[in-house]
């Protein structure tokens, strides 16, 4: 089948790869327009840029394809499927009803579970034993159209959200080639979302990045993991912002925020329940290290407040 595919985030680029080596023809990749990043506020091709011209594919970088010249050229492939990928964008129905067969999203969470623009984070801030990939037609509410094929993925302890967002990719690229393979073949059948099981999954906003010390140490592990390995879990020592990019939950008691332990071993900080050994960290202005590292040099006293 003739596809043209939209996607910008890095977890866009595994689907992108799982086409372009399949059966399918990818005729056209539109994705958004380079953007100033880095300190130098260099201009910056998105992840699928640089795997479409990788690859040598046909590609179009634009602010929008709901109207102008990226609807134009969306509409000029006179494509079979519509894939969208990771692409951050509503798309109205004048958009969604370009392509002969249909427009399929490939959606990181077992819909209708945490629809919306953020499911890997809210998936494990949420202490989800399991998520996975939906493929569904799309429509033009929000991740509210009819599934087509799904595939579960654990989510285990040790995930961040760059790890488990990986293999949801990797798992993503497999699922939407077979769900072309069946859309041509007439072997899917579309399945209504069950609307009333529906649970979000928004955009996190800087202010879920900042540690409340008074909530379980459980809660505020997940937090971290959520948030890492950007933009990271924040909280302030010594009014200085200080990110923690990966903790663990042990035993310890004592003032909500307290430094409890400052050792050669550990550096460890009392929550509302139990206790979190930092145990990497990215202090302001300087690179990621161990938290007995910035132990080392900071030399915290147990009792000092963070928050």
């Amino acid at each position: 089948m003739r596809i043209v595919f939209l996607g910008n985030d890095p977890w866009s680029v595994a689907s992108l790869e799982a086409l372009a080596a399949s059966s399918h023809e990818v005729s056209l990749i539109a994705t958004r327009d380079p953007r100033p990043a880095g300190r130098r506020g260099e201009l910056r091709p998105t992840a699928v840029a640089d795997v479409a011209r990788r690859l040598e594919l046909p590609l179009i970088e634009t602010p929008t394809v709901k109207k102008d010249a990226g609807f134009a050229a969306i509409g000029s492939q006179e494509p079979d499927v519509l894939v969208v990928v990771a692409y951050g964008e509503i798309l109205p129905a004048a958009v969604l009803e370009l392509p002969r067969v249909a427009p399929v999203n490939v959606h990181f969470s077992l819909l209708p579970a945490l629809r919306g623009a953020d499911p890997v984070r809210r998936a494990i801030l949420e202490g989800l034993p399991e998520t996975g990939v939906t493929t569904m037609r799309m429509d033009e509410g929000m991740d509210t159209g009819p599934i087509l094929l799904q595939a579960s993925e654990p989510i285990r302890d040790q995930d961040d959200s760059a790890a488990l967002g990986e293999r949801l990719a990797r798992l993503g690229g497999d699922l939407l080639v077979r769900t072309l393979d069946g859309l041509e073949s007439g072997e899917i059948s579309d399945r209504v979302q069950d609307h009333d099981r529906a649970t979000m999954a928004p955009k996190m906003k800087p202010e879920d990045e900042w540690i409340d010390w008074t909530r379980p140490g459980e809660e505020i592990w997940r937090q971290v993991r959520a948030l890492a390995p950007d933009p990271g879990a924040k909280t302030r020592l010594r009014d200085r912002v200080l990110k923690i990019v990966r903790a663990g939950v042990v035993e310890g008691t004592g003032e909500a925020g307290a430094i409890v332990e400052a050792s050669k071993v550990r550096l460890a900080v009392a929550a509302g329940e139990g206790a979190l050994a930092l145990e990497e960290v990215i202090p302001e202005g300087r690179k990621r290290m161990s938290g007995v590292e910035f132990a080392r040099g900071q030399r915290p006293a147990v009792g000092e407040q963070l928050g």
